[in-house]
């Protein structure tokens, strides 16, 4: 009974954690039964993939794949196809869930799986969701073999859809030179390069961080739209910020002296623009481009809204502290 007890108390914590969205202590879980008592770990989480709550069925996937391992990715691609036929919200959720983990696991059989899935939605009329999942999934497993499938894939399934497979398949295909002339080239739709940007949010390759200076110009070069209306221009810019911060310890130091005037240019615009578009995204970017006088900056166009405005609030603390430190 206490072994038992211990099994359903486990299994009830690792779904909570699921649902509050808490990684850390969902893998934490996982590794202290895992390591322990990996055959019944497995066998609880094959029952919770029978469950008929989707939020179970989603963090066995994520615990599966927090085990990793060929058995962990074989049974992962027998729940896809069961999910894929639901066809309905919960299914959809968990091959949500199953798209990223196999993205995450270090296999080629991994890599493989997500080819297959690929290959079944081109057939159809994929959702945008599933066919954005997938290719940032796939910009994980990247590697030269994926080529021909994504080509084929956005031979067949129709813009605006295949907009991530268009993206992935620039960067696939495409040297770190060429792509920073593709970004600084006017007659690309920014749409395009904002969608690069969307896939670079997965994972920077530290050859690609040569790119950053090239997106930075390009967001310069446009910053008089972008600061006064919603747009292309807008979301460019937004989206460049957005990358910047979700790498922001690897990506910032490396900037060049002339990248990071110019990127602080562009953020400087972006928090005086007007109340509708202002940006969350380049006042948090100035605490780590910023200087002192850009404290005032921020705290002249702080946003009225208590919960947004404290983020002006600390960037321009951090400034402050920052320049007399």
């Amino acid at each position: 009974m206490a072994q038992e007890f211990e099994k359903e108390q486990w299994r009830s914590e690792l779904v909570d954690a699921f649902r509050w969205e808490d990684e850390e202590r969902a893998r934490h879980l996982v590794a202290t039964l895992g390591k322990a008592r990996s055959r019944e770990a497995r066998a609880t989480l094959e029952e919770m993939l029978e469950s008929p709550d989707g939020k179970v069925r989603q963090a066995a996937v994520f615990a599966l794949g927090e085990l990793g391992g060929p058995a962990s990715t074989r049974r992962l691609e027998q729940q896809l196809v069961v999910e894929e036929t639901r066809g309905d919200h919960d299914g959809s959720s968990v091959v949500q869930v199953i798209t990223q983990v196999l993205g995450q696991i270090k296999s080629a059989s991994a890599r493989a799986t997500l080819v297959r899935k690929l290959n079944r939605i081109a057939t159809g009329g994929p959702d945008q969701t599933d066919v954005n999942d997938l290719a940032y999934a796939l910009w994980h497993k990247r590697h030269p073999d994926l080529i021909p499938a994504v080509r084929g894939a956005v031979q067949r399934i129709a813009l605006p859809t295949s907009r991530a497979l268009h993206a992935l398949l620039r960067l696939l295909e495409s040297s770190p030179e060429e792509l920073s002339a593709w970004v600084e080239d006017r007659w690309v739709p920014l749409e395009d390069k904002t969608e690069v940007l969307t896939v670079l949010d997965e994972e920077v390759p530290t050859e690609l961080e040569s790119l950053i200076p090239s997106f930075i110009s390009m967001a310069r070069s446009i910053i008089d739209v972008a600061a006064t209306q919603a747009g292309a221009e807008n979301d460019f810019c937004e989206r460049l910020f957005t990358l910047l911060l979700l790498h922001r310890e690897r990506l910032f130091p490396v900037i060049p002296p002339e990248a990071r005037s110019a990127l602080r240019d562009v953020a400087r615009r972006m928090v005086a623009a007007p109340e509708a578009i202002r940006s969350i995204g380049a006042a948090v970017t100035l605490e780590y481009v910023g200087q002192r006088e850009d404290a005032t900056l921020l705290e002249a166009y702080r946003l009225q809204d208590d919960v947004l405005g404290k983020v002006f609030d600390d960037a321009a603390c951090a400034l402050r502290k920052t320049s007399t430190a």
